[in-house]
């Protein structure tokens, strides 16, 4: 399974693992051929076609010495192109769209009796994918869908074609989903959706997203929840009371900018502007003063000028961002912003980019050094343990989401999914060091699950911890649901 994008396709692809495990096949061993190959794809990152052909290429000489290896290819890119990707790899066995990722198993079967490429696109969800069987990449985090799709219209991202308009759950559905996760052995879980905020506009409740993360936090054993991504124009007072007063709902916030001018946010059709932006970020910085606030930021949208960028660097001087998913725009095929005039010429674009990056590198080491010398409980993440000079470091997420990479010493050994308290002895950038060993280590039913399924006793820290990038993992995080859409 290769999957490519956002953190809607990541738990995508862990409801196709289940599928396929639920169908009677196996996960492959690394060094081994595998069988069946599944591309997950995206069609919003940049080049993400010219990805997938490359690797299709690749795997062509593979399956000529294999003839019983099946190739498919799902997700965003596969809904956008159909037919085209079997006509430039016509050794591709399956092609399914993002509403149909239940029919694989039988896409698989149908290709094999009928040695011919099996297309299906569905035009709209017929069932919720959450209801799917799922093979969760981490045994004390998980991913939980609240909704799909979007009901925005922004000029760059072609998601809404491909996702189709917004379908919400219904409450009592993703709560059961979250127990029964949290009986497994679950500590933390993050509600997931193109655009969260906009939850209950389905059912016609309007702060049902504030409800469902006050819910949350009646679920005993549940120590972390958080979300993404939220859209201004949804955010909402009941929201950032709900995660000021709900002590399992982390200090944590991600919510896309873009852009700082107002005047390209028009042109962007998002519904929001500059100020109501830097409003929500300063009611949320009132109610929760420790709380990490992060974003996403398109440098280059047609039309934008220098002025336009000089309120871009405005915006992230008063927000002081803990980080930020920054991108070069380029062109979409298929959205109303690539054939727009007054494109931005790539040079440009390169060097406004490139005062961003260093803008916001600043901040972020400005605001991580303001952590020195503070303790933080962290949960240990899954990833690979290793010596840096005298110590042995294992690394986590604290309540705030940052990364925090820590000494352990003889006797310490901490499992993923237990929790850590540590003191913060250096600061960088993109992460914390906290080199002053383990102040106080709380096993938890989360860290007996990844033991359970890891096959290990409870007590033994494996060399090397094989993880998902993602939640609490060290590795870098796919961009967020919303993020990704939105960029």
């Amino acid at each position: 399974m290769r999957t490519y994008g956002c953190q809607m396709n990541v738990h995508d692809s862990e409801r196709l693992s289940g599928l396929l495990e639920d169908a009677g096949y196996a996960r492959a061993a690394e060094e081994t051929t595998a069988d069946i190959v599944v591309f997950n794809t995206c069609a919003v990152r940049e080049n993400a076609d010219n990805r997938l052909y490359g690797n299709l290429g690749h795997l062509r000489p593979v399956k000529d010495a294999n003839p019983g290896m099946q190739i498919a290819v799902g997700g965003c890119l596969a809904q956008k192109d159909r037919g085209e990707i079997v006509r430039r790899a016509p050794w591709v066995d399956v092609v399914f769209g993002t509403h149909n990722i239940g029919s694989l198993p039988a896409l698989l079967e149908r290709a094999r009796v009928r040695r011919e490429a099996q297309v299906e696109i569905a035009e709209s969800l017929e069932h919720f994918p959450s209801t799917l069987p799922s093979r969760r990449e981490s045994a004390y985090a998980a991913w939980v869908s609240i909704s799909v799709g979007c009901n925005n219209t922004c000029t760059f991202c072609i998601v809404p074609a491909l996702r189709g308009k917004e379908q919400d759950r219904r409450p009592g559905d993703v709560l059961a989903e979250v127990r029964a996760l949290v009986a497994e052995g679950v500590s933390e879980i993050t509600l997931l959706g193109q655009n969260v905020n906009a939850y209950g506009s389905g059912f016609g409740d309007r702060k049902a997203f504030s409800k469902l993360l006050r819910a949350c936090g009646d679920i005993e054993g549940l120590e972390r929840v958080r979300f993404t991504s939220p859209h201004p124009r949804d955010f909402t007072d009941d929201v950032i009371e709900a995660m000021a007063e709900t002590p399992n709902v982390m200090p944590q916030l991600h919510m896309p900018l873009q852009s700082g001018s107002s005047k390209v946010l028009k042109d962007m059709r998002r519904s929001y502007r500059q100020e109501r932006f830097l409003g929500i970020v300063e009611k949320v910085r009132a109610a929760l003063p420790h709380a990490a606030i992060t974003t996403d930021i398109i440098v280059g949208f047609p039309g934008e000028t220098e002025e336009d960028f000089q309120e871009t660097l405005h915006v992230v001087r008063e927000a002081r961002f803990a980080a930020a998913f920054t991108f070069q725009y380029s062109k979409r095929p298929g959205t109303p912003a690539a054939t727009m005039e007054d494109q931005v010429p790539p040079e440009v674009v390169k060097e406004r980019y490139q005062r961003l990056i260093d803008l916001q590198e600043r901040i972020s080491w400005e605001e991580n050094t303001k952590l020195v010398g503070t303790e933080v409980e962290l949960l240990v993440a899954e990833g690979e343990g290793r010596k840096d000079g005298e110590h042995r470091r294992l690394s986590g997420r604290a309540p705030d989401n940052r990364l925090v990479h820590f000494a352990v010493g003889e006797g310490e050994e901490p499992r993923p999914g237990d929790m850590v308290t540590v003191e913060v002895t250096y600061a960088a950038p993109h992460h914390l060091v906290a080199d002053s060993g383990v102040r106080n280590l709380r096993r938890t039913r989360a860290g007996d699950a990844w033991a359970a399924r890891n096959g290990l006793s409870g007590k033994e820290q494996p060399g090397v911890l094989l993880g998902m990038p993602g939640i609490g993992a060290p590795a870098e995080q796919p961009a967020p649901a919303g993020g990704c859409c939105d960029t």
